[in-house]
């Protein structure tokens, strides 16, 4: 039997995304070409993505390709490219925090990166923003060994802790240089600490921010809302129109219920998030810290320490973040770390299915970066 060439891949799950990690040079080079193949390696457009790797949900459709860094603020440069599930695109217009997590392990088994002892840290820049961040996880005996006793809600078990240090980016904190924007009729703060991220109090769409995923995506007049929301939010950002993209996020925010700061809702963007992603609720986080933001009235925050647990439906996640003034007077990110877990599932060589002649190239969103 005869068919397309295998790719040397591993697939792992990172937080509680699960992806296909890469080398760039084990993909074409043309991001076209490599982005059609991809497609057929995770089995896209098909609403189950039966025929490749994919899990048939945007947290499970997700590709890292990985190289050695072209600057020397970093080890490896790290494209995150988010396949579509039932469409035929791929977009680069975002960061994922959660495969973030499994880049530094993946840096190590690939020979990028000597293991530094009983801990290695790989510093990575995320090609999607340029944007970087520090990766520690053990390696005892200088192999990556994923057991530990770390645990994060939405996935079972425990495993390692990844430490994921963000320094503060480039971009501003606030993308439209105000606390609070009304858009489309609602108040909301825009933020980016990392992702791109609308905050929005649940009550003011008439929601609890408690509600289940599946019920919120079955809303027709919620999604039709929210579009309108995004759209709005999108081009006052800066990322002018967003419709086929993926950024900016929007997440709901209600009071806690389980001891946390803040209960959230999360967007990708029209599917309700299981849980949240590393990026969003960096950004979350952040938000919170805002004066005269939306999150402010809703959050419950202690005094002293940087440390905040946001809830989301399956859980929760504990973040780190810090902010202060710029020198514009302007809130700005001063620290953000978190513990995440990754897990290599298996390494080795998957085969796509044979190329459509009659299939057009697939789109990418956002150019390469």
């Amino acid at each position: 039997m005869t068919g397309p060439a295998g790719v040397r891949c591993m697939l792992m799950r990172g937080g509680t995304s699960k992806g296909a990690y890469f080398l760039a040079d084990d993909l074409p080079a043309e991001p076209a070409v490599r982005d059609a193949l991809l497609l057929r390696i995770m089995g896209s457009p098909d609403p189950r993505q039966i025929d490749g790797l994919g899990g048939g949900h945007p947290l499970t459709s997700k590709v890292a390709v990985v190289s050695p860094s072209a600057g020397p603020e970093a080890d490896v440069d790290y494209l995150f490219l988010q396949v579509g599930v039932d469409t035929a695109e791929v977009s680069d217009r975002q960061n994922c925090g959660n495969l973030l997590a499994g880049v530094g392990p993946f840096a190590v088994e690939r020979g990028l990166v000597e293991p530094g002892g009983r801990d290695t840290s790989v510093r990575i820049r995320m090609v999607n923003t340029g944007d970087l961040a520090r990766a520690t996880f053990p390696t005892p005996d200088g192999r990556v060994d994923p057991t530990g006793d770390a645990e994060i809600s939405g996935v079972p078990g425990s495993a390692a802790a990844v430490v994921v240090e963000f320094p503060p980016g480039a971009g501003p904190l606030l993308p439209t240089g105000r606390a609070r924007d009304t858009v489309a009729g609602t108040d909301v703060t825009c933020v980016d600490n990392g992702m791109p991220t609308v905050l929005i109090p649940a009550e003011s769409l008439k929601l609890t921010g408690y509600e289940d995923p599946a019920d919120l995506e079955a809303d027709r007049d919620l999604a039709a809302r929210l579009h309108e929301i995004r759209l709005a939010a999108g081009e006052l950002m800066g990322l002018g129109d967003v419709t086929g993209t993926t950024v900016p996020k929007l997440t709901l925010l209600a009071p806690p219920r389980h001891g946390g700061a803040v209960t959230t809702r999360t967007f990708i963007p029209v599917r309700a998030h299981t849980s949240i992603g590393v990026l969003g609720a960096a950004s979350v986080a952040a938000g919170l810290r805002i004066d005269g933001g939306v999150g402010a009235p809703v959050a419950v925050l202690s005094e002293g320490g940087d440390r905040l647990r946001i809830e989301h439906p399956t859980g929760f996640l504990d973040i780190e973040s810090s902010v202060g003034a710029g020198p514009d007077g302007l809130p700005t990110a001063r620290r953000t770390a978190v513990v995440r877990t990754a897990r290599k599932i298996f390494d080795g060589t998957v085969f796509p299915r044979a190329a459509d002649p009659a299939r057009p190239p697939a789109p990418t969103s956002g150019g390469q970066r």
